[in-house]
């Protein structure tokens, strides 16, 4: 980046978390606070700084009007840009200790947009809003001063007695209403669980690649997290008795391998449960989307097969119906359930109940069974268009695995262009995608982007969105 002063400024990381706005932001800052940039020295316009380094301006004019709001610049028309005469900047506070790469966690798993690609989301525009407005202006208008209270911790009755009718049908899980806590999200059932069950020094097994919000919360909790390779069949279990035979608990997505979405094999299933009992361990089974198999029905739960109380099954509303709901629950094994009920009086804060009404209405009149098997015939169409669109765009740079479900495709790529890279520069772009790289402990491994196609809703769109990936690459 050249200022007036060449040198001042260190090149942009394209395989940073951090945007590309805020890299330029903090290289000016530091130039000025260190006094390479003086006040009332002249810094490149938008356009030339634009055309430079390639970005969109509107990625130059961010950051300059964030340190023109701070001060630090001032714009003088046709005289440039410069630094603010006067100024008197302190040093910036200096870095705490480096952490590495892999305990960062990417922008990319908090997402606050709706971009194409966007993973996590389910089909916004088939969700059934007029029936949902429906229900929800019905049960504000059967509101009483009762129901404006603190909400239960463990969830509104109704609605956990929705949710067990339900586990037991479409999961095969025999629980009863008590069993059931309903939580604000993934994240709140798995410090739920780690209150209850888990202390600091304690060792879990992770699937990597897997969620990498799930190591950030144990580590948060000083709890060591002990990563587990994944094959076609799944968790490799053996792998995991081999590494860490007295492990306190596992977390598993068996229904759907995330991000693989290969299913925990019968076989694995078995020995997985058979280490539980054995070591009085915990299985914590994270069913996000087990509703979306498109080869065959469902596949059980596999707190289906527990017999001996080891398995906590952890079930969520985000990608069924809205993340925006922020409602989640968890089955907890009936021994536990006084545990739980312990924790959760202490540190669960409860959801809205008016949101729980609401849900609980919309499962029990129906309209929650009809939408899965709407969903579940139209995300097959689309998995099918947004895979056929890429890949008549794409052949030549990515392979697009098989998978039997779930919400997003792995495009594997060819070559040997980084994903990280690649993700930043569609990031840029105004594309959603997510490395797999970042998905794994050490954070190498086979180069593939994650990208969801939920809100894709045609092989032409899917085209169009693979001609915009193609000029990145």
């Amino acid at each position: 980046m050249a200022i007036t002063k060449p040198g001042s400024i260190a090149p942009l990381d394209p395989t940073a978390a951090t945007p590309f706005y805020r890299q330029i932001y903090d290289r000016v800052r530091g130039a000025i606070a260190s006094g390479v940039l003086k006040p009332g020295d002249r810094i490149p316009s938008a356009r030339a700084l634009t055309q430079e380094l390639g970005l969109a301006r509107g990625t130059i004019e961010a950051a300059y009007s964030l340190l023109a709001a701070e001060g630090y610049i001032q714009s003088r028309g046709q005289a440039g840009t410069i630094v603010t005469p006067d100024l008197k900047p302190q040093a910036p506070a200096p870095d705490p200790a480096p952490r590495s790469a892999r305990a960062i966690a990417p922008v990319s798993f908090r997402p606050d947009s709706i971009l194409p690609f966007q993973m996590g989301l389910p089909a916004l525009d088939a969700f059934p809003r007029k029936i949902w407005a429906r229900l929800g202006a019905r049960c504000v208008r059967a509101m009483q001063p009762a129901d404006m209270v603190h909400p239960s911790v463990y969830g509104l009755p109704p609605l956990r007695s929705e949710i067990a009718a339900y586990l037991q049908v479409s999961r095969g899980i025999n629980c009863s209403p008590s069993q059931i806590f309903v939580t604000s999200g993934y994240r709140t059932t798995i410090e739920l669980i780690a209150h209850a069950l888990l202390q600091a020094g304690d060792r879990v097994w992770l699937e990597t690649p897997g969620y990498p919000p799930t190591r950030e919360i144990f580590g948060h909790m000083r709890i060591a997290t002990v990563p587990v390779p994944v094959d076609r069949h799944g968790m490799v279990v053996s792998e995991g008795i081999k590494l860490a035979p007295r492990a306190s608990a596992a977390v598993v997505t068996p229904a759907h391998q995330s991000p693989l979405c290969v299913s925990l094999s019968l076989p694995r299933r078995m020995t997985l449960l058979d280490w539980a009992a054995r070591n009085n361990a915990w299985i914590i089974e994270d069913d996000y989307d087990g509703e979306y198999r498109y080869v065959s029905r469902p596949l059980p739960a596999l707190k289906s097969l527990d017999r001996e109380g080891r398995v906590l099954y952890a079930g969520t509303f985000s990608k069924v119906l809205f993340p925006g709901l922020r409602l989640a629950y968890l089955v907890v094994p009936e021994a536990q359930v006084e545990r739980f009920e312990e924790v959760g009086d202490t540190f669960a804060g409860g959801s809205p109940e008016l949101t729980q009404a609401i849900v609980t209405a919309f499962i029990r009149e129906g309209h929650f069974a009809r939408h899965i098997q709407r969903m579940r015939k139209l995300y097959g169409e689309r998995r099918d268009a947004t895979a056929a669109g890429l890949e008549s765009v794409l052949k030549q740079h990515v392979r697009i695995d098989a998978q039997p479900g779930g919400m997003h495709l792995i495009l594997r790529l060819q070559g040997k262009q980084s994903d990280r890279r690649l993700v930043a520069r569609m990031r840029e772009a105004g594309l959603y995608a997510e490395a797999l790289t970042d998905w794994t402990t050490e954070g190498e491994g086979a180069s593939a982007l994650l990208v969801n196609f939920t809100n894709v809703d045609s092989q032409g769109t899917a085209e169009k969105l693979g001609k915009r990936m193609l000029k990145l690459m």
